[in-house]
C-alpha cells in the first residue's frame, strides 16, 4: 500500500517539475524571441535612420576609422567647435549657420558620436585632441584656428592648444569644464568606479534590443528638439553612441588631468563664456579661474542660459565666437 502512495507523490512532483520546466522553457523562448525581434527592430531602424539622416558633412579616414566633419562659410580664421559630453555637431547647427556668414566654421563628431565611427580606447582629452588634429589635416582644413570648446570639449581644446599652439590664433571656452572639478563628488566616484569597472554600458546593452528607441517615443520622456535638430535622438539612442558616452564618462578624470597639465596659453586671445544659470556649486569660481590661462582674456556671460548655451541662447555663443574672430583679424592686420 505504502509503496503505491509513495509513487503517486513522485509522479505528481515529477509532472509538477516537468510542468515547471515546460513553463520555464516557454518563458525563455519568449524572452529570446522578443530579444531577436528587438535586435531586428533596432538594426532596421538604424538602417532607416541612416537613409533619413545622412551625414551633412564629410567622413574622413583618420587611421582605420572615419570621423565626420562639416565645414561651412569662407574666410579666415577657421572656427572649430568641440562639443560637450554626449554631444556632437548636430546641436551646434544654429551657431554654425550664423558664424558661417562671417568666416569658415567646422563642427565635428568625436569618434563614436554622431556620424563618426567608433575609435580606439581610452576616450579622453589627449585622444580627442590628436584625432581632431588628424581630422583637420586630412580634411585639408588648415590653421589658423579659433578653437571653441563647450563643457568637456573645453578640456580637449585646452590639450589641443597645448599640443598645436602654432596653429591656434584664438580660443573660446563655452561653459567649459575646469580641471578643478575633478574633486567633485560625482567625478571622484567616477574615478573610483573606473578602477573596478568593465567597459560595459547597461544603456548600450539595452539599446541593442531597441529599448532606448522605444523609450524615446514615450510622451514626455525626453524634451522635444527644436526644428533642425531632428537627427539628434535617432543618433543618440544607438548602442554605439550610448557606449561611447559611457567610455567618455569613464575617461573624464583622465581628460581633466590632461587638461590641467596645460597651465597657460601665453598671450593667446581667450574668451570665457559662462552660463549664468548653471547651478553646479562652485561653477562661477571655476569659470573665473579659466581666465588665468591667458594674459589676454575676457569674460562674457550668457545671461539666460543653463549649461547648454547652444540651445538656450545660441546668439550668446555666436556673439562670443564672432568677437574672437574679429579680434584675431584685427591682430592680423597690425
Amino acid at each position: 500500500m505504502n509503496g503505491h502512495h509513495h509513487n503517486g507523490k513522485t509522479s505528481r512532483s515529477k509532472s509538477r517539475g516537468r510542468g515547471w520546466l515546460i513553463w520555464m522553457g516557454r518563458t525563455v523562448a519568449s524572452i529570446i524571441g522578443l530579444m531577436i525581434v528587438g535586435v531586428i527592430y533596432e538594426s532596421q531602424a538604424e538602417v532607416a535612420d541612416a537613409k533619413t539622416y545622412p551625414p551633412p558633412g564629410q567622413l574622413v579616414d583618420v587611421g582605420g576609422y572615419r570621423l565626420h566633419i562639416k565645414c561651412t562659410g569662407t574666410g579666415s580664421p577657421t572656427v572649430v567647435i568641440d562639443a560637450g559630453l554626449e554631444d556632437w555637431s548636430t546641436s551646434w547647427g544654429l551657431v554654425q549657420q550664423e558664424v558661417a556668414k562671417t568666416t569658415r566654421i567646422c563642427t565635428y563628431d568625436r569618434a563614436g558620436m554622431g556620424w563618426s565611427d567608433p575609435g580606439p580606447l581610452p576616450r579622453d582629452a589627449a585622444h580627442f585632441a590628436k584625432e581632431l588634429h588628424a581630422l583637420l589635416q586630412k580634411a585639408n582644413v588648415l590653421g589658423s584656428y579659433v578653437m571653441v570648446g563647450h563643457s568637456l570639449g573645453g578640456a580637449s581644446v585646452r590639450v589641443f592648444v597645448g599640443e598645436y599652439a602654432s596653429e591656434v590664433s584664438g580660443v573660446v571656452l563655452i561653459d567649459s569644464m575646469n580641471p578643478g572639478q575633478a574633486t567633485q563628488p560625482h567625478i571622484e566616484a567616477q574615478a573610483q568606479s573606473d578602477l573596478k569597472s568593465q567597459p560595459f554600458s547597461l544603456q548600450a546593452a539595452l539599446a541593442r534590443f531597441g529599448i532606448a528607441r522605444l523609450l524615446v517615443k514615450l510622451p514626455g520622456m525626453y524634451p522635444t528638439m527644436p526644428p533642425g535638430y531632428e537627427a539628434y535622438y535617432p543618433l543618440y539612442i544607438r548602442p554605439q553612441s550610448l557606449q561611447t558616452s559611457a567610455d567618455e564618462l569613464r575617461g573624464l578624470p583622465a581628460s581633466l588631468a590632461q587638461s590641467s597639465a596645460v597651465k597657460t596659453f601665453g598671450d593667446l586671445p581667450l574668451i570665457v563664456l559662462t552660463a549664468r544659470l548653471n547651478e553646479i556649486p562652485g561653477w562661477p569660481e571655476w569659470q573665473t579661474e579659466l581666465l588665468q590661462l591667458s594674459s589676454n582674456s575676457q569674460h562674457l556671460f550668457a545671461e539666460h542660459s543653463s549649461h547648454t548655451i547652444q540651445f538656450d541662447e545660441p546668439e550668446a555663443a555666436v556673439a562670443a565666437i564672432l568677437r574672437m574672430v574679429q579680434q584675431v583679424r584685427e591682430m592680423g592686420m597690425k
